[in-house]
């Protein structure tokens, strides 16, 4: 049993290698991926010029094959998971999809208001409020551009929308609460002083004159949504490409 899976995992790996230097070879070169049963065949290097910068594309590639395995790796993962939470959607509908996050998000605002009302500030209570009918719209959109087809819009907008509508309210409400405020703003604040170390100057006096407040934290984590989809959506795109699956 051991064996078996054994031999199994080192097949996979040995499958996804191949597929990965395939395609990065396929880049420049013609016919380097799936044509093992055509007629033609795999295309092979003639000259000695073809020879030297097929070799020099290949050792290239080493390096970037080694980095891409784990991606790729997360990529099957979020896949998955994504894959799972679609089959979801799709069943329930757009009207399915959209009172879910209703209950979901307004059952978080009910326990806020009724559990913790001398935590949170009414002020507090209504942006997280607002988080949640943000966070229902994004469900409605993230659907919608899911289900208008074309990787390109669900990994542009689908992805992004969905971690909005996943994310922002739980993320609002720890921002107002006082055990987990401190945690978020330093973590936020941390972020992004080392991302203004890496930028050019006129981006931090852009964003000097911004005072790091909780509802500035909202948008942050509301824009931040956005690369972290398509992060995710890149992932899932490697993981189609290297290894497609006909599963909804």
């Amino acid at each position: 049993m051991a064996t078996g899976t054994q031999r199994g995992l080192v097949g996979a790996i040995r499958y996804d290698v191949r597929a990965l230097h395939e395609t990065w070879m396929g880049v420049f070169f013609p016919r380097q991926r799936g044509v093992e049963d055509t007629v033609l065949g795999k295309w092979e290097p003639e000259s000695a010029r073809e020879r030297l910068t097929y070799r020099l594309w290949f050792a290239v590639g080493v390096p970037v094959i080694a980095a891409l395995y784990p991606l790729l790796l997360t990529g099957y993962f979020i896949r998955f998971q994504a894959r799972r939470l679609n089959v979801t959607a799709v069943r329930l509908g757009l009207f399915g999809v959209v009172a879910l996050f209703v209950l979901l998000w307004g059952g978080l605002v009910g326990v806020v208001w009724v559990q913790f009302s001398g935590t949170f500030t009414d002020a507090e209570i209504a942006a997280i409020a607002a988080a949640g009918g943000v966070a229902v719209l994004s469900s409605a959109l993230s659907y919608g551009f899911y289900r208008a087809g074309g990787r390109g819009t669900t990994v542009a907008l689908a992805y992004p929308f969905a971690m909005t509508a996943i994310f922002l309210p739980p993320v609002v409400a720890a921002l107002f609460h006082p055990s987990l405020e401190d945690l978020i703003i330093a973590r936020s604040d941390e972020l992004a002083q080392a991302a203004f170390e890496a930028s050019p100057s006129t981006v931090q006096e852009l964003l000097d004159p911004i005072d790091r407040r909780a509802a500035h934290h909202v948008l942050i984590w509301f824009a931040v949504s956005f690369p972290v989809g398509w992060v995710l959506g890149v992932l899932v795109a490697l993981a189609d490409l290297i290894r497609p699956t006909s599963t909804p």
